[in-house]
């Protein structure tokens, strides 16, 4: 049997490809597996963005594996470090990661995307939170899905569970950008470069402000922030890459990060 989550490295890019035929779905010792992979990226010093995707045309994922609950799979189970899927719970997870939607991302499928810091969509692509039809509740997608799009737009969805298209994902902010199914993978290594390029330091400070913020009123995560009361913002002043910086602006140079 093949292993069910496939990955790559090129330079500082590492590609996670959820690949368990015939859906990608996700059982326990897939979700283990995923939150290991996720946990050696966040820790690895080299790695600097990461781009989850599936295998195949049809599925990006449509979460939690039915067949695998029937044979016996606890869905209250040890889902591993960092949650369902690797990556929800996943603490300090202070490097980008981009997902790219190849097809049907559903339930716990899309609840992953949405732990994702850019979402890129394949024309094909469909999103839907169908738990309501089967009596359970999308949770992860009940906190994160109204943060993500407008409320009125995240409750219908929760509510009716009804799939929308790529198009109307992408025109309630769901998803950053529409490319065809042939490109949708040399589009996201594109951005990866772009974001492999740019200050580590920086972008840690930006995933760690953000999300302290979501549970602080503006005027406190401001103050914290001024006195650099985060372990990131901390780093970053008076890092050699900030120095790195203005050196470059005032050289007329790219700059090159060192992460220190």
């Amino acid at each position: 049997m093949s292993a069910p989550i496939r990955t790559r490295i090129d330079g500082g890019i590492l590609e996670v490809t959820i690949d368990r035929p015939k859906a990608n779905a996700i059982d326990l010792a897939t979700s283990r597996v995923m939150g290991e992979v996720f946990q050696r990226f966040r820790d690895d010093p080299n790695l600097r963005v990461a781009i989850l995707t599936g295998a195949g045309e049809k599925f990006f994922c449509p979460g939690w594996d039915l067949k695998a609950a029937a044979a016996g799979d606890a869905v209250d189970g040890d889902y591993g470090v960092g949650g369902f899927g690797g990556l929800q719970e996943l603490r300090d997870m202070n490097k980008p990661v981009i997902c790219a939607v190849n097809g049907i991302c559903c339930g716990g499928g899309l609840e992953i995307a949405l732990s994702c810091d850019i979402i890129l969509a394949a024309e094909h692509a469909t999103f839907a939170l169908p738990e309501i039809r089967s009596g359970t509740v999308a949770d992860a997608a009940s906190i994160k899905l109204p943060k993500r799009i407008p409320y009125h737009v995240a409750m219908e969805l929760l509510l009716t569970g009804r799939f929308i298209d790529a198009g109307e994902a992408h025109r309630w902010g769901m998803v950053n950008h529409i490319h065809p199914a042939d490109r949708l993978m040399q589009e996201a290594w594109t951005t990866a470069r772009l974001l492999e390029s740019g200050p580590p330091l920086v972008f840690a400070a930006i995933k760690e402000i953000v999300r302290e913020a979501e549970a602080m009123k503006f005027q406190d995560i401001l103050n914290r922030v001024t006195r650099r009361q985060f372990p990131t913002v901390d780093r970053l002043y008076g890092s050699t890459d900030m120095l790195e910086g203005f050196r470059a602006f005032t050289e007329k140079r790219d700059p090159v990060w060192k992460g220190e």
